[in-house]
């Protein structure tokens, strides 16, 4: 099997890749993150997950590189991770009572062949209506700063929900792990 390297430092993405039980290691790539101008949400993940596969390519020969990128979108707005308790709470408010589609970028690179994989997963949350205390208690109970949309699903996260709807879950969480089955799969990989 070629090995297979994640380009990312999220530890959430590495959670998620360990569930399918195969032998990985994890780099971050060093690329510009910034959208370009009249770039669609859904161009903008889908280019960045291709850019952090191939800018790792040349130092990962015979590789198989897996990049994912993902975006929060609340009507027109891109989210992105707070990093503040008050850009988090912000964002909440914003979300509260409306949907917030999560689009993923996947990308597997063959870094022997120059062969690309590449897809977008959505994955839609309907939230709750959300009081100013609920939201502060939760921020302070998770501290979902690093987190597009200001929550963890994975966790406390998933009580700010009224619904979900998407064909994945994992999308949500930054990795849409049946959709990398299906290209891993493409390139003769056995999943146990």
């Amino acid at each position: 099997m070629r090995p297979l390297l994640l380009a990312s430092s999220s530890r959430y993405r590495r959670e998620l890749l360990s569930r399918l039980q195969l032998p990985f290691t994890s780099c971050a790539p060093d690329i510009d993150e910034s959208p370009l101008p009249d770039e669609t949400a859904e161009q903008l993940v889908r280019r960045l997950a291709e850019h952090k596969a191939r800018a790792l390519a040349e130092h990962y020969p015979g590789h198989l590189i897996i990049g994912s990128d993902q975006a929060a979108v609340l009507g027109r707005d891109i989210l992105g991770k707070p990093h503040t308790f008050e850009r988090a709470k912000l964002q909440l408010q914003a979300a509260s009572g409306s949907k917030v589609t999560f689009l993923t970028g996947l990308a597997l690179l063959n870094s022997e062949t120059g062969t690309i994989q590449t897809d977008c997963v959505p994955f839609t949350v309907h939230f709750r209506t959300l009081d100013e205390a609920r939201i502060e208690r939760y921020l302070k109970a998770e501290q979902p700063f690093d987190c597009a949309g200001s929550f963890k699903a994975e966790g406390l996260g998933i009580s700010l929900f009224r619904s979900t709807e998407g064909e994945d879950v994992t999308s949500l969480v930054g990795l849409p792990l049946i959709r990398l089955v299906d290209m891993l799969l493409n390139e003769g990989i056995d999943i146990p």
